[in-house]
């Protein structure tokens, strides 16, 4: 399988590399970036998809919401599968992607790592079981994280709320007086350091407290789960596919 890597030069793309190297079936074939003319890196990089010359079997992207247009019109250019890693994404974007899957195979997921998405249906299960529970989602990530709250806190409440169906969410409290809402869902961001990667899922009730969490300690868990995305897109029709039918599959 000759990969692409779209954020080439990026924390991630960097993590999704070297995770490549340890597949015998994988091969870095061509890598897009903006800072393209600073390569270091031992594959060739463009600074725009239309420079690309080699042939490319899937697309891994891990570089910015911004960039959404140049990577489907490339995918369905040329009929190359794509795995959407980043977040960010409007819902206009979200709309868009939904369009090319209609032309291309497409996989799109806020948090790779398999471990997450279990976090996320237990949340589910949770959120079942324990209906009169208020809930809290506190993440916390690296300083240089663009986006706030996470792609995964929203992701991890989108999944409450299809049990919750009445909930919305309230992003910190600072200005919002008078008592908490039993319907809210509390998101809160925590930024600093190089923190790779945390969520908690709290469920309060009356005097008892059940927290689920996960924490990523390296980058490679979720270059890893792309790298298997990237492998489950091979011969697949055109359609949007998602990590649950991953898992489901492994």
């Amino acid at each position: 399988m000759k990969l692409l890597i779209s954020g080439a030069l990026g924390r991630m793309g960097r993590a999704v590399y070297q995770s490549a190297t340890s597949y015998k079936n994988v091969e870095t074939a061509a890598g897009v970036d903006l800072n393209a003319a600073a390569s270091d890196l031992p594959y060739p990089v463009y600074a725009d998809f239309s420079a690309v010359k080699e042939n490319i079997d899937v697309i891994i992207d891990f570089s910015a919401a911004a960039n959404l247009e140049n990577i489907l019109s490339y995918a369905v250019e040329h009929g190359v599968p794509a795995v959407l890693c980043t977040t960010g994404y409007s819902p206009a974007q979200t709309e868009e992607i939904a369009k090319a899957a209609e032309k291309v195979a497409l996989f799109k997921s806020a948090n790779m790592s398999v471990g997450v998405n279990l976090l996320l249906e237990l949340s589910r299960k949770a959120a079942k079981a324990l209906p009169n529970f208020d809930i809290e989602i506190i993440e916390k990530h690296h300083n240089q994280k663009i986006d706030a709250p996470s792609g995964t806190a929203l992701m991890l409440a989108d999944g409450i709320r299809e049990v919750k169906t009445d909930a919305f969410y309230v992003y910190g409290r600072e200005g919002k007086p008078g008592k908490r809402d039993a319907r809210e869902i509390g998101i809160h961001a925590v930024r600093g350091g190089n923190i790779v990667g945390e969520h908690d899922v709290l469920f309060c009730g009356p005097n008892e407290t059940v927290t689920l969490s996960h924490a990523a300690a390296s980058r490679s868990v979720f270059a890893d789960g792309a790298l298997k995305a990237a492998l489950f897109l091979q011969g697949r029709k055109a359609g949007l596919y998602n990590m649950q039918q991953l898992i489901e599959e492994l």
